[in-house]
């Protein structure tokens, strides 16, 4: 329980911190938002046009082993032709590994970087809102709230300690702890946090050295309704992934899984969107089986998310696959999204193939994303988690393209999920996909 008293004290203590954040908000970075408070002080430099790249993909060629395929993709790299949107390419979490994560101007990068489809994670705030958030309960350290008088509302603050100092080894912020009003007021940063931090600014000062705050300065956080908006403006199409919950459901007494899933669904009805342009997805396979059966015409196209590592599951032993492939297919499931890992091995030559998981998908008829690219830092080490079953085959940042390209001739994926949708872009266009 906390008290009234522990309640105000961290508020007063924190606003002279909200105060200088906000007195900061007029400052440019960069990316179109200067100084100026007039009319034009949001307005995007431009909403859509051409495809830019930018020199990330073409490092990652020149980082490349040498052989056939650096060769190909090197052709591409000189030729000077447009590059094309793609729907290939989806931009996961808009582009996170330099913006912050599902906020407007992380959106507008995916898009500019060719990005066919963007995300938006789908949870909740306490007056039953829809945002766009990784988690429920991620604000203390995806956005500012720490820095702002919303901190005394998080579901765990930070503990004071005295002297202006705090504990933050078990703080949790959640949408659920915020009106919709109050969550748009917060701004978006790197998603990061030092929980061995004894101020707020050392806490919210985490970002991997691999990353950058430089396009931090201005997050604008996002409804669901908003990036609906947004992404039309785009001209992508749409995957919003229903978030599992952090408070126990129903919500509130009468807000059940099944309506949450719902009104997700019916806010693209109301926004008069397309089944084919949406793929609604979820870790929870009873969200896509109540799609599949209450919204079939946008249970069509929803992506069945597979964490099932975490209870058992082994990519090359089929008996631990529960349901095993021909029996989602049975389902309806017709898109399954496993991590980039799940989906290849090595032979014995230590080259990256197919596993059998990946095999067994397409025998089954069910269409392969695979998620996410960009996403594990500089590769030299081997690239870890999302890298895990390659691991050995892994050893410097161009065999991101490398694995790339088995996941597009040999398991045959659908589409890619990239912290930096550049990288799939170029792939794709280079190889006509």
């Amino acid at each position: 329980m906390r008290s009234t008293l522990t309640r105000s004290m961290l508020a007063l203590s924190l606003l002279g911190l909200a105060t200088a954040a906000c007195a900061n908000n007029g400052k440019g970075n960069g990316y179109g938002h200067g100084a100026d408070h007039g009319p034009d002080r949001h307005r995007p430099a431009h909403v859509a046009g051409a495809v830019e790249l930018g020199p990330r993909p073409y490092y990652l060629v020149d980082d490349m082993d040498p052989g056939p395929l650096k060769q190909r993709l090197q052709s591409c790299a000189e030729r000077k032709r447009p590059q094309r949107r793609t729907d290939w390419s989806i931009g996961h979490r808009g582009a996170p590994l330099q913006f912050p994560e599902h906020t407007e101007e992380s959106y507008r990068a995916a898009a500019r970087m060719g990005a066919g489809i963007l995300e938006c994670d789908v949870a909740f705030t306490r007056d039953k809102e829809l945002v766009c958030r990784h988690s429920q309960c991620d604000l203390h350290t995806t956005t500012n709230i720490l820095a702002t008088d919303l901190a005394g509302k998080c579901s765990s603050p930070p503990v004071p300690l005295g002297n202006g100092e705090y504990d933050f080894s078990n703080v949790s912020c959640c949408t659920s702890d915020l009106t919709l009003e109050e969550f748009k007021s917060l701004e978006g940063k790197m998603d990061a946090g030092n929980p061995d931090a004894t101020t707020v600014e050392e806490y919210m000062a985490a970002t991997p050295d691999w990353r950058t705050d430089l396009y931090s300065q201005n997050g604008t956080l996002m409804s669901h309704k908003e990036s609906i908006a947004l992404f039309r403006e785009l001209g992508v199409k749409m995957t919003p992934e229903l978030k599992a919950p952090s408070v126990p459901m129903p919500y509130d007494g009468d807000y059940t899984q099944e309506q949450y899933a719902q009104q997700l669904i019916n806010e693209y009805k109301e926004a008069g969107v397309s089944p084919r342009q949406v793929f609604p997805q979820s870790f929870n396979l009873d969200d896509v089986l109540y799609w599949i059966s209450a919204e079939p015409a946008y249970g069509r196209q929803a992506v069945y998310l597979d964490d099932r590592d975490g209870s058992g599951l082994d990519p090359q032993n089929p008996g631990t696959w529960e349901p095993d492939m021909a029996t989602l297919a049975g389902q309806g499931v017709n898109y399954l999204a496993p991590p980039l890992w799940m989906l290849v091995t090595t032979d014995d030559n230590n080259q990256i193939v197919p596993s059998e998981y990946a095999r067994a998908a397409r025998a089954a008829g069910l269409r392969l994303i695979a998620w996410s690219l960009e996403r594990s830092g500089p590769l030299a080490s081997g690239g870890g988690w999302y890298y895990q079953s390659v691991n050995e085959a892994i050893n410097n940042d161009g065999d991101t393209l490398t694995l790339l390209d088995v996941l597009a001739r040999d398991v045959g994926v659908t589409a890619v999920f990239s912290d930096w949708p550049a990288t799939t872009t170029f792939y794709a266009n280079c190889m006509g996909l």
